[in-house]
């Protein structure tokens, strides 16, 4: 059976806090991005598994009538905390020290619940089942 993937903001939502997601593809040509051929994206949740992360597969910010590709999103179980040794490990991880990203092809995002709260009608019963009929 298909794994059901959510959107990150509705993960936000559901955790009642921001949220910590990673996006891999290559800053231009993500047309022809291909998910099993991305060995980055394998180092780096091999990293989190390896490093105790908990990640799941994720999708986009949610916007009614547009789909667009599955960039290999990630929801990261780590709350966004500066202070926390578990973000801190993670960010450098990621990251080097000026804030810019150790591969390029990688983006590490934290998603404000102010933001995600935006799109929480779609939490609603029934909500993507009425869009989809109305589409």
């Amino acid at each position: 059976m298909p794994q059901l993937i959510e959107h990150i903001d509705a993960i936000a939502r559901r955790k009642g806090r921001a949220v910590l997601y990673l996006e891999f593809h290559p800053y231009s040509g993500w047309r022809e991005y291909r998910i099993e051929d991305d060995a980055v994206r394998d180092g780096v949740l091999a990293w989190l598994d390896e490093n105790g992360v908990p990640w799941l597969p994720c999708g986009p910010f949610s916007v009614p009538g547009c789909m667009g590709p599955y960039l290999g999103q990630v929801y990261l179980d780590v709350a966004y905390d500066v202070d926390l040794l578990d973000y801190e490990r993670l960010r450098d991880y990621l990251e080097f020290a000026d804030g810019s990203m150790r591969h390029p092809s990688v983006r590490f995002f934290a998603m404000p619940l102010d933001y995600a709260q935006e799109n929480a009608a779609h939490d609603a019963p029934g909500f993507w089942e009425r869009y989809w009929e109305d589409f």
